[in-house]
């Protein structure tokens, strides 16, 4: 059941010293802010019922989710501070004889309500600064960057024995069910680990390339026999299962998700040993299939891992628009959802800015059929005479400021890594450090 507030006050409120139940201007501003019903719409166009386990109340959420993504909090910190500060209480509407919900709690609700509810949330905390006036500019910047996985570095051995190790215990998990009991299977993961050792030992010297690779296609090999045997679990498994309870059925959907990526992971092992270096949607993890290799031509970190992010601000320093994407697509693809974000919150946009990147016919056309005249963006290859113009430049100049909008996300509001898995992961991320990020700068506009 859907609980929007706690509408309970208590009796320490009447008894606490005025200190004490004074916010900071900040959080007072905020509080302000988050009250307005628009914020609580979407919830109740998407999850509205009237039977079953009350949740939360959402006010309390949204205050939750913006003190995580405001201060960079984890999820058991996030709880553990909250409880600990009558402030942090007070602001999150939690009374100080009530329990803060548990961190699985929020992180599960977090999961449940989506990316369609943050971008829901985000639409309506800018409408609400267009009309309070607060959002006024008329210039869109681009950018984009990438926000990496959270993942260790990936290698193609690396990933061939973590394969083995979680079809091992995949299998485990299916046989001590009471499932495929008598199906043969040999748990590898310390021949994996072996092999790996041997590979550690022999990097630096004269002719390791040839050693790594032809380790890599013994670990590859390893793990297709492990494949082929944990197939047989898994088709015994299913015939016993017609009716298994919810728990077995997890482990059996776990195993067949473990193997599916074990025979890709296997399959580009190989392709890499034989030779073949470019391989398309590429798999780096098996936590986050979706993550891919980014190459950006930064010459601090030529290859990133994760996911392509493009983000549009203006000058009053609110993010108007973002979007992640699968893999890297150009940067000139990512533009027309960015100008749709934009304009769906009731800005009107007369300029767009963007770099070198963006500088084609297509996103000529992109811009013109937005119904956008104004364009300050250089071409690729030869430049245009206007670009050596003072005027040009001087527009032009405040275009470099996306670089300082895109280091302030990854620095305060959590930009720099996901820390939720997949691409719907992502975009939850990303959203609600955006969402944090114009809720403040809102609150210190209208104070």
């Amino acid at each position: 059941m859907l609980r929007l507030r706690d509408g309970q006050g208590e009796l320490f409120d009447s008894v606490m010293p005025a200190e004490v139940r004074t916010l900071s201007p900040e959080l007072a501003a905020v509080d302000q802010l988050l009250d307005d019903e628009r914020f609580l719409e979407p919830f109740v166009a998407r999850f509205a019922c009237s039977i079953g386990r009350p949740t939360i109340p959402i006010e309390t959420y949204l205050r939750l989710m913006y003190l995580k993504h405001r201060y960079g909090l984890g999820y058991e910190t996030l709880v553990e501070e909250v409880s600990d500060s009558i402030s942090w209480r007070r602001f999150c509407r939690i009374g100080l004889s009530e329990r803060v919900p548990h961190s699985t709690t929020v992180l599960k609700l977090t999961r449940r309500f989506g990316p369609e509810i943050v971008e829901e949330l985000n639409r309506e905390a800018l409408q609400a600064a267009v009309q309070r006036k607060l959002l006024r500019s008329r210039r869109l910047r681009v950018d984009c960057t990438v926000m990496e996985a959270d993942i260790r570095y990936p290698t193609d051995s690396g990933l061939c024995a973590h394969a083995i190790d979680r079809m091992s215990r995949a299998v485990k998990a299916v046989k001590e069910a009471g499932l495929a009991c008598g199906t043969r299977f040999r748990n590898r993961s310390r021949s994996a680990a072996k092999i790996a050792r041997r590979m550690s030992l022999g990097l630096g010297r004269p002719g390791s390339r040839s050693t790594v690779l032809k380790l890599t296609g013994a670990l590859a090999s390893l793990a297709q026999r492990t494949v082929r045997q944990a197939k047989r679990v898994l088709r015994n498994a299913r015939r016993r299962a017609k009716k298994a309870p919810k728990k077995v059925a997890a482990a059996i959907s776990r195993l067949a998700s473990d193997v599916e990526r074990a025979e890709r992971v296997v399959d580009q092992s190989r392709r890499r040993v034989g030779g073949e270096s470019a391989i398309p949607n590429r798999m780096i993890s098996l936590c986050d299939v979706d993550a891919r290799p980014i190459r950006r031509g930064k010459l601090r970190n030529p290859t990133e891992f994760g996911y392509k992010v493009a983000v549009g601000d203006t000058p009053e320093g609110f993010v108007v628009a973002h979007e992640v994407h699968l893999g890297n697509p150009h940067d000139t693809h990512t533009l027309g959802s960015l100008l749709t974000q934009a304009l769906a919150t009731g800005m009107r946009i007369a300029t767009v800015l963007a770099d070198r990147g963006f500088g084609n016919e297509t996103a000529d056309q992109i811009i013109a059929a937005a119904g956008i005249a104004d364009k300050v963006i250089p071409r690729v290859g030869q430049a245009d005479a206007i670009e050596s113009t003072r005027a040009w430049r001087r527009r032009y100049r405040w275009r470099a400021g996306a670089e300082g909008r895109i280091s302030h996300l990854k620095r305060r509001f959590g930009w720099n890594r996901t820390r939720l898995k997949g691409l719907g992961g992502a975009r939850i991320w990303s959203g609600y450090g955006v969402l944090a990020s114009n809720i403040g700068r809102m609150a210190a506009l209208a104070t």
